[in-house]
């Protein structure tokens, strides 16, 4: 048995044909037509389980046509350890040769081909190799061979973690989109400033450890949210829309090579705990990616059974659910089409001994003993500025969490629903600790709306609830003992560039006399936000005192569509554009009295998108060293991991849920 492993993947593939464009790809992490999941530059930790897939193709049709569409069905698998002599795969770890599985897909080569609607076929031969573990730190190489004389090539590293303990909690906070430009943003009309000095400051600034990390996705360097997660908590890139997986091209969304994530290695190598908070469903990407495997985020349903019952269709780590599930998504909920199998989900939490609460009410009142679901509204909750400011707006949305026609009125805030999940958590935990994330999932969901007001109201409400976390903790002596990290999963390109006198440009009938209005440089003044006005919110300190002033704040993004722009916060939630046939314009009932931006992106966008952009990092805590410099996506695993001491070795057991890491597989689907 191939006891002692460490994966890190190189995938040096001979192409046995020139390879098409990039907007469409045969199999993104696949260049050649040996495919070796998790590729090349896969990074792992000791003892963390995966699965390997293999795939050998045989292109039908188009510019890849190769071995007369019949793809090698006595390919060979083998791996190496540093230079050592590669042995069998299968004999190396000890497990039976599993079943070869057969199937087809089609892909289109570029836009070309879409146009004329010809798609590529390619037939596949293909194996997975289940619930395997590397524990030794190291470089191994797994090379498939095939077609008499072609190879696939994989270095994979496991690396050489510490596995001594440094903290007992780790709390994640994430900013979902948010950039170092918004958190100036928000700092500047959340937070006053004399003389260019500004009298308070955001909690994130008093963090002593910041650093940044660079969020590029396994096969393109736009991210979306699904598979940025899933790099953050299980140390493997992936593809656009996927988590806790490397995307095969079976048809199967649930059959691709899985990878352990953070709360499932914790909850295997120490009986942690673990909980998850959202503004957004629970079943979105951020939240559900701890714990949920599938090439689409879109299969809402299921990643909410994975959350409770963990991987059911493999053998996989045996993970219970979280100890505390608050947020939005009430539709994933009730019994309904889109809840799993169209069951009662809030009477499986229940019977497994959760405290089911819908309201803000009925949140403040939960004990801090037992375990806690807390779900209070479908879609997605209602953002800070609508919640606090502009409240007639929560009335119609018909967003009962019971799935009644109702209005959701009694709301909690992100506030409310960490402080009540770290009470629950730091109750619970006893010496095996707690992991918990806490998102703020409109500051994207705003951006891509290009409703900035709305965005940084949920920044400034982070970092609000971060304050008062950190508050809470020092209050029941567990903030030594924690590590607290606040990062984003992905950017958007905003930024501030002047301020916009809102008065004089709707006074101004021709469009380019509107961009007079547009103050830079020693004509954008000081922020008005914070400046005493005969107006009342409420809503206490470090948030604006004045969200209407007459010198707004001048901010865009890089990437949208068709819009108009007035810069006055917008009384109602945001929609920029209207669709007329397939494509996307301005929308004439926004920002009436702006002037038309022309748009950056493809006419069938409807509205902005991420970007490049590296995201901060800020850390504080026993482990706050580790985050200092700039890093990639995946290194936050690894370094959580490592403050957490989650690296194992073999004899200690804790190498699967039966201590070993034998290879487990249901029947193929495939003919």
């Amino acid at each position: 048995m191939f006891s002692k492993l460490s994966i890190a993947a190189t995938t040096l593939a001979a192409l046995s044909a020139p390879v098409a464009g990039q907007t469409y790809q045969r199999l993104g992490s696949c260049p050649s037509l040996g495919c070796v999941l998790p590729p090349d530059q896969a990074d792992f930790l000791p003892g963390q389980l995966f699965d390997l897939r293999v795939e050998v193709h045989a292109p039908v049709n188009g510019s890849e046509a190769a071995h007369d569409g019949k793809p090698d069905e006595k390919f060979k698998v083998t791996i190496a350890k540093d230079g050592e002599k590669p042995r069998d795969f299968a004999d190396a770890f000890g497990v039976d040769e599993p079943k070869l599985e057969k199937w087809d897909f089609s892909w289109y080569e570029d836009l070309f081909a879409e146009d004329e609607d010809k798609p590529s076929v390619v037939n596949v031969a293909a194996k997975a190799y289940r619930k395997l573990a590397l524990y030794e730190p190291g470089t191994y190489t797994v090379t498939l061979s095939y077609y008499d004389n072609e190879t696939t090539t994989a270095e994979w590293t496991v690396r050489d973690v510490s596995k001594e303990r440094k903290a007992k909690n780790v709390i994640l906070f994430i900013g979902d989109g948010m950039t170092t430009n918004m958190i100036t943003a928000a700092r500047l009309i959340g937070h006053k400033a004399i003389n260019g000095k500004y009298q308070s400051r955001m909690k994130m600034d008093e963090f002593p450890v910041i650093g940044h990390q660079m969020t590029h996705s396994l096969d393109s360097y736009i991210t979306d949210s699904a598979n940025s997660a899933s790099a953050l908590y299980s140390g493997h890139k992936s593809s656009v829309n996927a988590m806790g997986v490397y995307v095969d091209s079976s048809a199967d969304h649930f059959d691709d090579p899985k990878v352990e994530t953070i709360v499932e290695v914790f909850k295997r190598v120490h009986k942690g705990i673990w909980g998850a908070v959202s503004t957004a469903l629970l079943a979105d990407a951020t939240p559900v990616a701890l714990s949920g495997h599938s090439r689409s985020r879109y299969d809402y349903g299921s990643l909410i059974d994975q959350a409770l019952n963990g991987v059911t269709n493999f053998t996989w780590t045996k993970q219970t659910g979280p100890d505390v599930y608050f947020g939005a998504g009430a539709e994933q909920f009730f019994p309904n089409d889109q809840s799993y199998q169209g069951k009662d989900i809030y009477e499986q939490f229940a019977d497994k001994d959760f405290q089911v609460v819908m309201n803000r009410t009925s949140l403040l009142e939960l004990g801090e003993d037992d375990k806690a679901l807390g779900v209070f509204c479908q879609g997605n909750l209602p953002v800070w500025l609508d919640r606090n400011v502009y409240t007639d707006n929560l009335k119609g949305l018909e967003n009962d969490p019971a799935g009644g026609d109702g209005d959701a009125l009694d709301l909690p805030g992100l506030k409310d629903m960490a402080t009540k999940a770290v009470e629950i958590l730091d109750s619970r935990k006893g010496e095996e600790g707690f992991f918990l994330m806490v998102e703020a999932a409109s500051v994207d969901k705003q951006m891509h709306a290009l409703d900035y007001d709305r965005a940084l109201g949920d920044l400034l409400e982070l970092d609000d609830t971060i304050r008062a976390t950190i508050k809470l903790l020092e209050e029941r002596g567990s903030l030594e003992e924690t590590q607290i990290l606040v990062t984003a999963d992905h950017g958007h390109g905003f930024d501030v560039y002047g301020s916009a006198d809102t008065e004089y440009l709707e006074a101004q009938d021709d469009e380019r006399a509107k961009r007079r209005a547009i103050g830079t440089y020693a004509n954008s003044g000081e922020s008005q936000y914070t400046q005493p006005r005969n107006v009342k919110y409420g809503t206490g300190a470090n948030f604006p005192t004045d969200w209407e002033p007459r010198y707004a704040i001048a901010a865009g993004v890089g990437a949208h569509p068709d819009v108009r722009e007035n810069y006055k916060v917008h009384k109602s939630p945001r929609s920029p554009t209207t669709k007329i046939g397939d494509e996307y314009y301005v929308n004439p009932k926004d920002a009436e009295g702006g002037f038309v931006v022309n748009g950056t992106l493809a006419p069938s966008e409807a509205v902005g998108v991420h970007s490049l952009t590296d995201v901060p990092v800020y850390a504080w805590g026993p482990c706050q060293d580790l985050f200092q410099g700039t890093f990639n996506n995946i290194d936050i695993f690894y370094k959580i991991s490592e403050c957490l001491g989650l690296a194992v070795d073999e004899e200690s057991g804790d190498g699967g849920d039966d201590g070993e890491c034998k290879a487990s597989r249901r029947k193929g689907k495939h003919n």
